[in-house]
C-alpha cells in the first residue's frame, strides 16, 4: 500500500509540476492524521483551518437542516482533497460537517501550508485554482443532476462518480445523497 505522504505527493504532480525540494519543504507543512469511523474531521460553527487529502477511507460531508435532519451532500474517496473550502477560503464559520465514514487515513495541510505553497511552490496558485475549479465543476454538476436527471438516473451516475459507494456507505446517507428517501432506495435498486 502506497504511504499517504506518496499519495499525495502523486496527487499534486498530477496537477502541478512539483520539485523534490518543493515537495519535501510542503511535506514538512503537513502531517498524517487518521481519524476512526464516525469522527467529526470540521465541525459547524467553528472555523475550518485544515484541507484534507484522503489517502485511505471516505468522508461524507453533511449538513443540518433547521428540523435537526442531516442531508449528506458529498463524498470524498482517496485521492481526493476535501475541506469545507468555502468556509476555509472566507475564515468563516463552517456551514458543513466533514464526517469518517470508514478508519480513514488523510494528509492534513494546515492552513499555514496552504499558504506557503501558495507563496513558495513555482505552481502552488495554479494546484490552488485547479482544486477549486475541480470542486466548482463538481458541485455545479450536483446542481444540474439533482434538477435535471431522474433519481434513476442519478443513482446510476453515483455509481461512476464514486465507485464501489454503495458496498462502503449506509444506505440511508446514499439516499440522503440522492434526494430521495431509503424506500425509495430500495425500489431503484430492485428495479
Amino acid at each position: 500500500m502506497t504511504s499517504p505522504p506518496d499519495a499525495f505527493l502523486f496527487a499534486l504532480r498530477q496537477l502541478i509540476s512539483l520539485s523534490d525540494s518543493e515537495a519535501e519543504a510542503l511535506l514538512a507543512r503537513c502531517e498524517v492524521r487518521t481519524y476512526q469511523r464516525k469522527t467529526l474531521l470540521s465541525i459547524p460553527g467553528q472555523v475550518p483551518d485544515e484541507v484534507f487529502f484522503i489517502a485511505r477511507g471516505i468522508i461524507r460531508v453533511m449538513i443540518t437542516d433547521l428540523d435537526g435532519v442531516e442531508h449528506t451532500t458529498h463524498f470524498a474517496l482517496e485521492g481526493q482533497f476535501i475541506a469545507d473550502y468555502a468556509s476555509f477560503i472566507r475564515q468563516a464559520p463552517a456551514a458543513y460537517a466533514l464526517q469518517a465514514l470508514e478508519d480513514t487515513e488523510v494528509v492534513v495541510m494546515p492552513r499555514t501550508a496552504v499558504v506557503y505553497g501558495y507563496q513558495h511552490v513555482q505552481d502552488g496558485e495554479k494546484l490552488g485554482r485547479l482544486i477549486a475549479e475541480y470542486y466548482f465543476i463538481y458541485l455545479d454538476n450536483r446542481i444540474i443532476n439533482l434538477y435535471a436527471k431522474t433519481p434513476r438516473e442519478r443513482y446510476d451516475l453515483m455509481g461512476q462518480i464514486f465507485p464501489d459507494i454503495h458496498n462502503r456507505v449506509p444506505q440511508h446517507m446514499i439516499a440522503s445523497y440522492l434526494g430521495i428517501t431509503p424506500v425509495h432506495l430500495s425500489r431503484l435498486k430492485k428495479a
